[in-house]
């Protein structure tokens, strides 16, 4: 197993030498900041299993630091110290998420052993997502990856919807992340132990999709050679997610209409009728208000399935989100390759955030995972990230079709990275791999300063 590494921050340089020596010493990679603002900075590019941090600190309190360290990657153990100990400050770390609470002076036996905790917690947190993953069932639930406005929405709702039994429409574009909050809803409700069961509408054969959903008996049609229960009954007391529900046909939609009024299925060939208890939770890529205007989507049905509504945004409206989606899936391929790919590259990271990701949340994955497969090892660098190097799909300001200039392309890009460390110049120059002034100088040429 490969050494755990661990983000020490405190404003002490006495207290950063010892627990960095002490640290090192005991077999861990540790990296040093002075204070938050640099440890935000480290937290960007670099994947870490643990932090310990001060609580009292200039620029911001620790406790501050910890909400952001859990925001940016809710995977990273975080101890909190101080000289200034009190049972209130130590309960609102550890609500906030601390691992546990340390008082100055340290003791260092006491750190040691906390930290030996910390790596066994570690390790068997990976058992647990390993054996999950054989078994099929991933925490879809934590893959909620990211925290900034849009995406808080989408939690805040999925948090109150998902103790009711109330149908939900999902809409948002290919890649957004549609089953994953189906299955949140799932998990997060009473019906957990029950089935959860998604279905791709577009996907099944028009002439098989009754018997699909409906189940069908013996004889029902020609190779029917025994009875079958259908995707409906097969969710009894669980969860159907119908995906791309646009796709539907007219007639099918008359029957899934029926069966959510009434809650009975009819297999194909039946003369009986089966109740069932299934929460319906579809969703579209599609306008469905202009399917129901151009009469390919029916009303009344709409009505039945859109009783909460949640509206995924894609990746370029929650860029905010990128560094802690890259996190995430470089844990998870790291477990799944077995590597130990500690972070990505400033200039890599600013590319990705650069980027309007047409196939949203997915790309991003595929993007990381080629990475992996092409042998990535200690750090994703832009070279590792080919596409991104094409102009083509770079500028996003410039006009489809056309061949983007150099000039455009680096004006899009040092644009972004501003954007994306808050004008903070001296972090989008350092992640971009140019001199502040050089920012300056080009900022001067497009008349913005």
């Amino acid at each position: 197993m490969e050494p755990a590494k661990v983000l020490v921050v405190d404003d002490e340089p006495s207290i950063l030498r010892l627990l960095n020596e002490a640290l090192t010493q005991w077999g861990y990679q540790v990296t040093t900041a002075a204070n938050a603002r640099e440890a935000i900075e480290a937290l960007r590019t670099g994947l870490f299993d643990a932090a310990i941090t001060d609580i009292r600190m200039p620029d911001m309190s620790g406790l501050e630091l910890l909400r952001e360290i859990k925001k940016h990657d809710d995977a990273i153990e975080v101890l909190v110290m101080t000289g200034y100990p009190t049972i209130a400050s130590a309960v609102e770390a550890l609500k906030e998420g601390a691992y546990d609470y340390l008082s100055k002076p340290l003791i260092l036996d006491e750190l040691r052993h906390l930290m030996a905790r910390v790596t066994e917690r570690r390790f068997l947190k990976g058992e647990v997502h390993s054996l999950r993953a054989r078994l099929g069932e991933e925490l879809v639930v934590n893959e909620l990856v990211g925290n900034s406005p849009p995406m808080q929405r989408v939690k805040d709702i999925i948090a109150k919807v998902a103790a009711t039994d109330s149908p939900v429409l999902i809409e948002g574009d290919s890649g957004t992340g549609k089953e994953l909050v189906a299955a949140a809803i799932h998990r997060l409700s009473a019906r957990v132990k029950g089935p959860f069961i998604p279905v791709n509408c577009s996907a099944i054969p028009e002439d098989l999709l009754e018997s699909e959903f409906f189940g069908h008996v013996r004889g029902a049609f020609s190779g029917a050679v025994s009875d079958a229960l259908g995707l409906f009954r097969g969710a009894h007391d669980g969860t159907i997610f119908l995906d791309e529900i646009a796709e539907l046909s007219p007639a099918l939609q008359v029957k899934l209409l029926r069966v959510l009024q009434e809650m009975l299925v009819r297999p194909v060939g039946s003369t009986k009728a089966y109740p069932v208890d299934v929460r319906v939770i579809a969703a579209t890529n599609r306008d469905i208000e202009t399917a129901i205007a151009d009469g390919r989507f029916r009303q009344d049905l709409y009505y039945r399935l859109n009783v909460v509504r949640i509206s995924l945004p894609p990746l370029r409206a929650r860029r905010d989100d990128i560094p802690a989606l890259v996190n995430h899936f470089l844990r998870r391929f790291n477990r799944r390759f077995r590597r130990d790919v500690r972070g990505i590259a400033p200039e890599a990271l600013a590319a990705l955030s650069a980027y309007d990701f047409p196939g949203n949340v997915r790309e991003l994955e595929n993007l990381i995972e080629r990475a992996f497969a092409m042998g990535a090892r200690e750090q994703i660098t832009l070279g590792d990230l080919p596409s991104l190097a094409k102009p083509a799909v770079v500028a996003s300001g410039v006009a489809t079709g056309a061949i983007p200039q150099l000039a455009d392309v680096e004006k899009e890009l040092i644009l972004r990275a501003l954007a994306y460390y808050t004008d903070d110049k001296e972090a989008a120059a350092r992640a971009l791999g140019i001199s502040r002034r050089t920012i300056y100088r080009r900022l001067k040429e497009y008349g913005m300063l």
